[in-house]
């Protein structure tokens, strides 16, 4: 019994020295307080800049756009907000004034093709403005734009069997190193060409040319077809001053051509005298 009695009263010592050490013991660190977020910057707006220094009465291209950022605010009422649809209609836009590069582009500053007296504006002195029909093909898959360089082909092929094979299909540069000042409205303001019932997109596209360049391609649009090759933007100067164009003839392009007497091919022929027509037969 009083074995007993000394363990409880042991028992309650412990307890109590345990209450007294956890009474003494200092408390626990408090957490740390949350950080606090930062405020979010204030929202900035893009507007249209000159991406380079452009010449006055140059054709504005994508490439020749950038943008800067100002707190609202800041900005010039008038400057062009940076937006795709802003960015198209900038496209072969003339620029009335020059301009450095990272200034800002205001309305005044140019003047779109949709604007009337646009291709008074943009032609040089004594030059006239002449128009060519082009498909999907002809005018290099809808990749010409106003300021382009291009070179203007004409195609013509005879169905006369008086002309030799090889000479039935002829193609000639007519117009060589040529500005583009517009493309026909539709796609000036970034829309598509109208359907033709075959299909085909059908472009206008507007070439800066003399009076005597201009007859050229007027005659041309009736003797066959016509393409456009685009020129590199920085072209050799003696690539830029060429003289006159050479022809190409079919038998130029496919060697099968290139020997129109089916006797040399060791073919029998025989020569027939119809009236005053002769004609050449081949004997297989």
């Amino acid at each position: 019994m009083r074995v007993l009695l000394g363990v409880i009263m042991l028992a309650a010592l412990a307890g109590l020295g345990l209450i007294g050490m956890l009474a003494l013991a200092p408390p626990a660190p408090a957490p740390p307080p949350a950080p606090i977020a930062a405020p979010a910057p204030p929202p900035r707006i893009s507007v249209l800049a000159a991406a380079r220094p452009i010449a006055a009465g140059s054709l504005l291209k994508i490439e020749d756009l950038t943008t800067r950022a100002f707190a609202p605010g800041e900005a010039p009422d008038d400057a062009l907000l940076d937006a795709e649809q802003v960015r198209e209609e900038l496209r072969g836009a003339m620029v009335r004034r020059p301009l450095s590069a990272g200034e800002l582009l205001r309305p005044d500053d140019v003047l779109r093709p949709r604007d009337r007296g646009f291709l008074a504006a943009v032609l040089g002195r004594g030059m006239r403005a002449v128009s060519v029909g082009v498909d999907m093909v002809s005018g290099a898959a809808g990749l010409i734009w106003p300021g382009d360089r291009i070179d203007l082909i004409l195609t013509q092929s005879f169905d006369d069997e008086k002309v030799p094979i090889a000479r039935r299909v002829i193609g000639e540069t007519v117009l060589a190193d040529v500005r583009v000042i517009a493309v026909d409205q539709a796609l000036a303001q970034g829309a598509d060409g109208a359907l033709t019932t075959e299909g085909r997109l059908v472009r206008t596209v507007t070439l800066e040319v003399n009076p005597d360049q201009a007859e050229k391609v007027a005659v041309a649009a009736r003797l066959g077809r016509l393409a456009l090759s685009v020129r590199a933007i920085e072209m050799p100067e003696e690539a830029v001053a060429e003289g006159p164009q050479r022809a190409t003839f079919a038998a130029d392009v496919s060697p099968a051509l290139r020997v129109p007497d089916p006797a040399v091919r060791g073919i029998p022929t025989m020569r027939v005298h119809l009236g005053t027509r002769v004609e050449e037969m081949q004997l297989r």
